[in-house]
């Protein structure tokens, strides 16, 4: 009797493919890492077929390491990054490489459509910013410079779709992924026309594969993909979601009470509602695997990267005694009280939520700094830009009761306490540690029948490890650093545009 189901995280560079029983318990996880390059600046980029060998060698690894057959898995489904672009030929083969949501190339067609009013004519529909490593962008600039590329592809894949292609040979594009893209007309849930034809991009209309649900059965297991994975023929496979919906359904986000927090490359801070919110100062409105929600998004890349550069550039050289890097920088911050740290820094190492040509900086260094004291600053920043989306989406809802939070940070209690202190919320650690994985397993859960639909699924598969309780006599000193966070950014507007 099939009794467990698999979730595979196809991030930009790493692979998890992770197996759960019917509890959310995990059994075993296996992944496999991938390649990006840059053949020339602003451009990230990755190989389909090696992407596509280390889903296999995953695949093969969970299921060995947990011992299980693969007639014993009742589903599975993939997450995904969400944008960049993956462009397939009619037979299955790359059209080009890979295009990860870090690729740039297109960014002269966003600053374009702010200016031109584009982007305030499409906004109604595809209810959110627009942004270069969107495939919209993307793909303007191959009609541009490389119109060969588009004439071969005949689908426009996101990036855990083309996966499941692979897995399936069959072509579907997700709809809670696709609704993140500005491909697809959010309000309307369909493709449109019009819509593509206002950046240029009719000709691409159907290139874009049918579209489902996150629920839905979207394919089975070949007999191909069986003999290299282990898998059994005709396991079904649901339509899976992206990342960022992945990680919302792994922590239990399934009703409008609860908000979620995820701390990775990206500084995520979502929640979702029965009704969609249309503004062009909100980065995203996309469709939640919930049928009938809209999860509400405000995000940027100024989260935990910003603290693995420090730990790569600054800490390369420090002998830590085989002790892992993240338990010392925890030690490091918790050498240094909360009232003792007045540096500043600002987390725009690879972007900014504020002035697109904003940098990142350490503010107000003196002598007695040390190291434990920038940990600290950049532990406190990288809070700091979270709780500057949160105040913006606090403008379309009450404050929740609570912030469920996901991503590397989960790993660190001095870290999380340092958020529910800042936030003034209780913040909620799930027992999981794939959450990417796990989300797309309750998809596969959900696909299959095994529950009766995400809030079944959710309650079952879905627990909480521990909760951090805000200090209330730190919201004072947290209040004024936060302030003179926001001070610094404004006295630094004016000097970024020289750069």
């Amino acid at each position: 009797m099939a009794k467990y189901l698999m979730g595979l995280d196809n991030g930009g560079t790493m692979i998890k493919a992770a197996l759960y029983d019917m509890k959310g318990n995990e059994v075993a996880i296996s992944s496999s890492k991938t390649a990006m390059f840059q053949p020339q600046p602003g451009f990230t980029e990755r190989d389909l077929e090696e992407m596509w060998q280390a889903n296999v060698k995953a695949i093969k690894g969970v299921l060995q390491k947990a011992g299980v057959k693969g007639e014993e898995v009742a589903g599975l489904s993939v997450t995904g990054h969400g944008n960049g672009m993956y462009l397939v030929k009619e037979d299955g083969s790359q059209a080009y490489n890979g295009m990860i949501s870090t690729d740039v190339r297109g960014k002269d067609y966003v600053i374009e459509w702010q200016n031109d009013g584009t982007f305030e004519k499409i906004l109604p529909k595809t209810m959110q910013s627009v942004w270069a490593g969107q495939p919209t962008t993307l793909l303007k600039w191959f009609l541009e410079h490389r119109p060969d590329v588009i004439e071969e592809t005949r689908w426009v894949f996101m990036c855990k779709d083309y996966v499941r292609y692979r897995m399936t040979g069959e072509a579907y594009g997700e709809i809670a992924d696709m609704s993140g893209s500005s491909l697809m007309n959010v309000r309307d849930v369909k493709y449109d026309k019009e819509l593509l034809a206002d950046m240029g991009l009719e000709m691409i209309y159907d290139k874009l594969p049918p579209l489902r649900y996150s629920g839905e059965v979207c394919g089975r297991i070949t007999k191909e993909v069986a003999d290299l994975t282990g898998l059994k023929e005709g396991t079904p496979i649901a339509g899976g979601c992206m990342d960022i919906h992945a990680s919302a359904m792994a922590v239990g986000i399934t009703d409008e009470e609860k908000m979620c927090v995820v701390a990775g490359t990206w500084s995520i801070n979502e929640y979702i509602s029965n009704k969609p919110v249309v503004d062009k100062d909100l980065f995203m409105t996309s469709i939640y695997t919930i049928p009938g929600y809209w999860m509400i998004l405000e995000g940027s890349p100024t989260s935990a990267s910003n603290l693995e550069w420090f730990l790569t550039e600054i800490l390369k050289d420090v002998d830590l005694h085989d002790q892992d890097v993240y338990d010392f920088s925890n030690q490091c911050v918790n050498c240094v009280a909360d009232e003792d740290c007045g540096i500043v820094f600002l987390p725009f190492l690879y972007a900014s939520n504020v002035n697109i040509n904003a940098k990142a900086c350490f503010v107000g260094l003196s002598a007695h700094h040390n190291r434990d004291n920038m940990l600290r600053a950049v532990y406190e920043g990288i809070v700091f830009s979270h709780k500057y989306h949160i105040e913006k989406l606090l403008k379309y809802r009450q404050p929740p009761k609570s912030i469920r939070i996901a991503g590397g940070v989960a790993k660190s209690k001095v870290w999380v306490q340092m958020f529910a202190n800042i936030l003034q919320l209780p913040i909620e650690v799930t027992d999981c540690k794939e959450l990417g994985a796990l989300g797309a397993a309750i998809c596969a859960g959900v696909a299959t029948q095994a529950f009766s639909g995400f809030k079944e699924a959710s309650d079952e598969m879905v627990k909480i490890a521990y909760t951090a309780q805000p200090d209330p006599e730190k919201f004072a000193m947290y209040d004024k650093k936060y302030k003179r966070y926001l001070k610094v950014i404004d006295a630094l507007d004016g000097i970024w545009d020289e750069y």
